[in-house]
């Protein structure tokens, strides 16, 4: 054994989902490791090796173990490579083996991962060149090594992933069902529900809504003591240099010893319940796969009929994960759905702890049991929460009906202010209504917060009407708000003539990162709209957007009326209706970039509709940031570019953030790139504080057209985007 390694103190850097940072660090202590600080996501942590293997072999919390390296300068690409290059890599990286770098994070200097991963893999060869050396491969598949990089701000901390693929994957899942969450987020919650004590103490565990099973599993190895990664087909150390292999091997040993010993005293029984006999059959096969045959039973039953039949302890934990309701339509459902869990619980498990991990925390109320303690946590990226009861008669409380911001019923408390937006409207038909009417209009705004007391826009799209309810200002009390919207609901459908099946209401939010991809319905209800020749897919209920932004009305016919013979390039293309424009109206060819698979499928039906050649009209999911980075390849030469990027975004499907008001003339100069010595720019953004980077004017020739982009339906709301036609200087 390396008598340096052991005695030596490492740091090291493990990782976990968010939320669960103070039980990780509990945890490290148990494997002999320090914990000194704890940061979003993760540990920091020092002690020896024999710690780091141990959290390895034995976390049920971590998702990475990073034994950290060093820490260098990256306020720029040249400082990051200079850092990288003078560090001692032969010692963790074998001469003649492989290596692969995982680069997470970005700042003003390093915008892309790929860029700072390939500046870290340069520092890297360039150290092993010195003096003409043998450097090691890289391989991206099945590196010997992997690095680890992690940006933040300007300090990137460098290290060796020992574990070397993520510590939730346990080697028993390989099929999941409709929503698996992963391992080690079932873990902490188990740890959270305090079930490592009730099994000491005899008691036995449930979950009626099991799913693919995971946290009966997860429930079953904390009770035999078994490894985590007893079953693991490999680690990130095994080939590394400072790897200390009879290390390893003694707590390999130990681990299979423990899981011997744990079997033989008295086990806590488990039983799991899902009423889709699919996901039964799938959790079957993952418990075969953890060797938990004969441990746990699985039986298909719903949640109304559970029943314990015979021999089950005084004590235990029901610990569930039930459908969240993400669409509009599920939600309507949960409130039966929680109650009956509530009943049913209260029926066959009276002195159990009741634990139900849920991302619609208030349908609680309807589960007819006050808890006493809520845990804020992640499934994935939805923020969710561990609401814990206690079965028992001092807990009980009358199930209520949640406060549902999306299911409020039509209603007139105040017929004055009622009338006054019923009249509105009305008078809004006969102007707004009847100009549309004349310019063969038949999608547009009819109203949008005239009134202070209605914050709404209301648009109609050929007989159908789609009501926004903007989100009330902190000022505004929330259950005025709720009353006001209530009245509103009640006016329409009289004031415009329309049955209330024709009417969707949505509240709206600021978007951030992925909202306006996010659905919120899966109706599929889809219909076509015609728009100056053009026909056009929308759909009113499944998306935060219809498909068809309204105020870019204009825009878009302009595009028409000046595309005849141009080759067209729509960046942030999102359901492609510029293009169907640009087609209708004679452009030779187009491209369309949109990140999104769905407004990408969603622009290629739009074009399709109105018969336009695929071959010369493309479609591509691209990110834009991206897209425009790299250098243009000789066929991306365009006459003319509609460029209408969102206000903000941080998806992770994007390689970068955007913040349009910082980035807008870094996206102008690359698109004018592709633009031909006579084209033209169409740039719009919807950013109400937004000001042109003055440094654009000397390079181009700029012109803003905002007021000429708006007709008459927007000219009440100026600012909803602003619009610039941008050439190239003479």
């Amino acid at each position: 054994m390396n008598q340096e390694l052991n005695l030596s103190q490492s740091v090291f850097f493990v990782t976990c989902p968010k939320g669960v940072e103070y039980l990780l660090a509990d945890e490290l202590k148990t494997f002999g490791l320090e914990p000194v600080r704890n940061a979003p996501a993760g540990v920091w942590a020092k002690g020896s090796l024999e710690g780091g293997y141990r959290t390895c072999l034995w976390s049920r919390l971590a998702n990475r173990v990073i034994l950290h390296i060093d820490e260098v300068d990256a306020t720029s690409g040249d400082r990051l490579y200079d850092g990288v290059v003078h560090l001692d890599w032969q010692q963790h990286i074998p001469v003649n083996g492989s290596f692969r770098v995982t680069f997470l994070g970005q700042n003003e200097a390093i915008r892309n991962t790929q860029f700072g991963a390939q500046r870290v893999k340069d520092g890297i060869v360039d150290r092993f060149r010195v003096g003409g050396g043998q450097r090691p491969s890289s391989d991206a598949k099945a590196p010997d090594v992997v690095i680890s990089a992690r940006l933040n701000r300007g300090r990137l901390s460098l290290g060796i992933d020992l574990s070397g693929h993520s510590l939730h994957m346990r080697g028993y899942r390989t099929e999941k069902g409709l929503a698996p969450m992963k391992e080690n987020l079932a873990a902490a919650l188990l740890l959270r529900a305090g079930w490592p004590e009730i099994a000491r103490e005899g008691g036995d565990f449930v979950d009626p809504m099991c799913g693919s099973g995971t946290l009966l599993i997860e429930a079953a190895m904390m009770a035999l003591d078994l490894a985590p990664g007893r079953k693991s087909e490999g680690f990130g150390f095994e080939k590394w240099p400072g790897h200390q292999p009879e290390l390893w091997l003694s707590l390999r040993q130990e681990a299979e010893r423990r899981a011997h010993e744990g079997k033989q005293g008295k086990l806590p029984k488990f039983a799991g319940f899902d009423q889709d006999s699919r996901v039964i059959a799938t959790a079957r096969n993952n418990l075969q796969r953890a060797g938990l045959d004969g441990v746990i039973q699985l039986e298909v039953r719903q949640v109304a009929d559970l029943a314990l039949d015979g021999g089950w302890a005084e004590t235990g934990l029901v610990l569930t994960n039930p459908p969240y309701g993400e669409r509009l339509s599920e939600r309507r459902e949960l409130s039966a759905l929680y109650r009956s869990l509530g009943e049913s619980v209260k029926r066959v498990a009276p002195g159990w702890r009741l634990g139900v991990f849920t991302g619609a925390p208030e349908y609680g109320k309807s589960i007819g049991l006050r808890s006493y303690k809520q845990y804020r946590l992640f499934n994935g990226k939805l923020p969710a929460q561990l609401l814990l009861f206690e079965i028992d008669d001092a807990s009980a409380m009358t199930p209520r009906e949640p406060d549902i911001p999306g299911e409020i019923t039509p209603r007139i408390a105040n017929e004055e202010r009622a009338a006054m937006l019923g009249n509105r409207l009305k008078k809004n038909m006969k102007t707004i209504g009847q100009w549309a009417r004349k310019q063969g209009i038949s999608c547009y705004r009819l109203y949008d917060a005239d009134m202070p007391e209605f914050a709404l826009a209301i648009d109609i799209y050929e007989g159908r009407v789609h009501v926004q309810e903007y989100a009330a200002p902190k000022s505004v009390d929330e259950r005025s708000a709720r009353e006001r919207l209530a009245e509103a609901l009640a006016v329409i459908p009289g004031a415009l003539g329309i049955e209330r099946e024709d009417m969707v209401t949505k509240q709206r939010q600021r978007q951030t990162g992925t909202s306006q991809y996010e659905k919120q319905e899966a109706s599929g209800e889809f219909f076509q709209v015609h728009e100056h020749g053009c026909v056009l897919k929308v759909n009113l209920k499944d998306y935060l957007d219809t498909g068809l932004f309204l105020d870019h009305r204009p825009v878009r016919l302009w595009i028409q009326q000046h595309a005849k013979g141009q080759r067209f390039l729509n960046l942030f293309c999102y359901t492609g209706a510029a293009t169907v424009h640009a087609a209708v109206g004679g452009a030779s060819r187009s491209l369309s970039l949109d990140m999104s698979k769905t407004y990408v499928n969603w622009a290629e039906e739009n074009l399709a509709l109105n018969r336009a050649d695929p071959k010369r009209h493309r479609v591509e999911q691209a990110d834009c940031l991206a897209w425009l980075a790299e250098k243009p390849s000789p066929d991306q030469r365009f006459d003319l570019i509609f460029m209408d990027p969102p206000t903000f975004s941080n998806s992770a499907r994007m390689a970068g953030v955007l913040d349009i008001q910082k980035d807008h003339g870094r996206l102008i100069r690359q698109a004018m790139a592709r633009l031909n010595s006579e084209g033209l720019l169409i740039f719009s953004n919807n950013f109400r504080r937004f000001k042109l980077d003055e440094a654009l004017e000397g390079e181009f020739e700029i012109e803003e057209v905002s007021k000429s982009t708006l007709d008459r339906d927007f000219q009440r709301n100026a600012r909803i985007h602003r619009c610039w036609h941008i050439r190239h200087q003479d």
